[in-house]
């Protein structure tokens, strides 16, 4: 994996950490967005399954 030098070296587990801290909310949104999504529209949902 390739990080920014400007973070030093850090432990395996401390990238890890840093990248989920960075992406994750984002991640989390998007999550949030499809489930409303389909919840608001039912019927667009119940079209796709049938196809």
């Amino acid at each position: 994996m390739i990080l920014p030098m400007h973070m030093g070296a850090m432990h395996p587990y401390e990238q890890a950490l840093t990248i989920a801290l960075a992406f994750g909310p984002f991640l989390v949104l998007g999550g949030v967005i499809v489930h409303r999504r389909r919840q608001d529209d039912p019927e667009s949902a119940e079209t796709q399954r049938d196809r």
